[in-house]
């Protein structure tokens, strides 16, 4: 049953890493990246590596997207 788990969090995670690349709006990049990070961390989980899987859910699906999403609204001249 494990190994079933692991086989089809790394088929999301291969799906969500492919959708993030042929995202062409920065905007958008961001919010899928969030997503995919929110599968890598049940990835994590799925390999028991709960330390690693919460760094993931608050660095990757909620600080980098974040911190993109402002430098492009800065870059593209919205309000501070």
């Amino acid at each position: 049953m494990n190994a079933v788990l692991l086989l089809i969090a790394l088929a999301f995670v291969a799906v969500a890493g492919t959708i993030v690349v042929r995202t062409e709006d920065p905007a958008r990049q961001a919010i899928t990246l969030s997503v995919f990070s929110l599968l890598l961390t049940l990835l994590f989980v799925v390999l028991q590596a709960p330390d690693v899987a919460l760094s993931e859910l608050v660095v990757g699906s909620a600080i980098v997207p974040l911190l993109v999403l402002l430098t492009l609204r800065k870059v593209r001249g919205g309000k501070p």
